[in-house]
């Protein structure tokens, strides 16, 4: 599988047309770069409360389906990467009150990357249960996204067709 590819001008891409150049990454890579997807679907993510997290989760999976019903895997995917999104920001929110893991800023040199990059990770607050709560309902839907078998069946063929 192909590393996601930083050094592409994702603003000037429409990878619908350009299907090629998208790599499926680890995780998230690329979930707030990628277009015309991230225009689509970040509208719809949101996870302040459990309400707002189901109905944010269903409005992605409802659009993931669409995605797959269209064959159309770079969407199916970027959906994908919403749900997972949706479940790790719960978490961190969850864990952490002002959302922030670790110390210091993020290097300009790995802005839109994850890690720690060298910093430290700050202490654990005590766990906020209704963030918590979002992050079990998106980790749900990201599960069974990822479990689809026209997804799983998408991304074999995309796989095979793109590396």
């Amino acid at each position: 599988m192909r590393k996601f590819d930083y050094s592409l001008n994702y603003k000037a891409l429409n990878l619908r047309e350009r299907p090629d150049l998208y790599a499926i990454g680890r995780g998230e890579q690329g979930v707030l770069l990628v277009e015309p997807y991230k225009s689509e679907l970040l509208p719809d993510w949101r996870f302040r409360t459990p309400e707002i997290a189901r109905a944010s989760s269903a409005a992605l999976y409802a659009k993931f389906l669409e995605y797959l019903a269209a064959e159309d895997f770079v969407g199916a995917d970027m959906a994908r990467k919403f749900l997972q999104m949706g479940y790790t920001r719960s978490r961190r929110y969850a864990n952490y009150r002002s959302g922030k893991k670790y110390d210091g800023p993020v290097p300009d040199d790995k802005k839109g990357q994850s890690g720690a990059h060298g910093r430290d990770q700050l202490p654990r607050q005590d766990e906020d249960p209704e963030k918590a709560e979002s992050a079990r309902i998106f980790k749900a839907a990201y599960e069974e996204a990822k479990a689809h078998p026209d997804y799983k069946k998408q991304k074999a063929a995309f796989l095979e067709r793109y590396g």
